[in-house]
C-alpha cells in the first residue's frame, strides 16, 4: 500500500491528489490542507518516491493498479486530482477502473509520449555526494552545479533524507523506466465521467493536436487554463489552482 498523508475528517467521498515525477505526496500538503475544509483529502508517495514502497517496475498500469488499491482502502470511489506523471497514473486508473472515479482533473499533461527527457535530473542527484551533506543547503549547493533552476534545486532536495543520508526515490528504476513514464500506454477503453484538463498557459505540455486523442479516451472532458502558470501550475499559482480544483469538485457534486 501507498505511503498516504490524510487531511481532514474521512467521510463522504475523498479527493486523491496524485503528484508528479521526483515529487511526494508532502509537496502537497498546504493545498491539501486548505482543501480539507471540503473534502478528506488524501495525498499518497507514489512506488518509488517518498516513503512508499520501492520496486522494479514504473509503468502506468502499476502506478494505476497502486491508486486503485488506495481507493478501495478509502470507500471504493474518489475524485482524482493528478499533475504530470500523477496525471498520465490518474488517466489509466480512469481507463481501466472508471467505476473508481467520481470525476478526473488532470493538471497539465496529456496521454501522449513525450520527447523530453527528465533522466538529467536523476543524473544530477546522482552525482550528489552524500557523504559531505549535513543540511539540505549542502545538497542545493552541489546540485547547483547540475541544474540551474533554483525553484527545481529546493524541490529535488524535498526528497532527500539528509539524516540517513539517501534520496527518498529510487533513481535506479525511475531512470530504467523513463521511456515508459515519457510514454504513455495503448489502453482500450474510455473514461465517461467527468473530466477537466487543466493547463498552465505559459505550458507547452497540452497542444491544440492532443484534443482529439484526449476527447477519444474521455469524451467529457473539458479544457480551462492558469494564465500566469507554466507546468508547475500548483506552486506558481497555488490559489489559482485551489479555486479550480474547488469549482469543478463542486460542480461534480452539485
Amino acid at each position: 500500500m501507498l505511503n498516504t498523508l490524510s487531511h481532514g475528517t474521512p467521510g463522504g467521498t475523498p479527493l486523491v491528489i496524485v503528484h508528479g515525477l521526483y515529487g511526494s505526496g508532502r509537496n502537497w500538503g498546504v493545498i491539501a490542507k486548505r482543501l480539507s475544509d471540503r473534502w478528506h483529502v488524501l495525498t499518497p508517495d507514489m512506488r518509488n518516491h517518498g516513503d512508499s514502497p520501492r520496486t522494479q517496475t514504473h509503468s502506468y498500469p502499476d502506478l494505476a493498479g497502486d491508486l486503485a488499491e488506495l481507493i478501495d482502502a478509502h470507500g471504493g470511489r474518489a475524485h482524482v486530482v493528478g499533475h504530470s506523471m500523477g496525471g498520465k497514473a490518474a488517466m489509466v486508473l480512469a481507463l481501466q477502473h472508471p467505476e473508481k472515479l467520481a470525476s478526473l482533473l488532470v493538471a497539465d499533461i496529456a496521454p501522449v509520449a513525450y520527447t523530453h527527457s527528465q533522466i538529467q535530473f536523476i543524473e544530477a542527484m546522482r552525482a550528489v555526494d552524500l557523504s559531505r551533506v549535513e543540511k539540505r543547503s549542502d545538497a542545493v549547493e552541489q546540485l547547483a552545479l547540475h541544474v540551474e533552476d533554483k525553484t527545481l534545486q529546493s524541490f529535488f532536495t524535498q526528497s532527500l533524507d539528509v539524516q540517513n543520508k539517501r534520496w527518498k526515490l529510487n533513481l535506479d528504476t525511475l531512470a530504467r523506466e523513463m521511456p515508459k513514464i515519457l510514454g504513455f500506454p495503448e489502453i482500450q477503453g474510455r473514461y465517461d465521467g467527468p473530466t477537466l484538463f487543466l493547463s498552465g498557459g505559459q505550458s507547452d505540455y497540452v497542444q491544440a493536436e492532443h484534443r482529439p486523442r484526449i476527447r477519444e479516451l474521455f469524451p467529457k472532458a473539458r479544457f480551462a487554463k492558469i494564465p500566469k502558470a507554466g507546468h508547475w501550475l500548483h506552486a506558481e499559482d497555488p490559489r489559482g489552482f485551489e479555486a479550480s480544483v474547488r469549482a469543478f469538485v463542486d460542480h461534480v457534486e452539485g
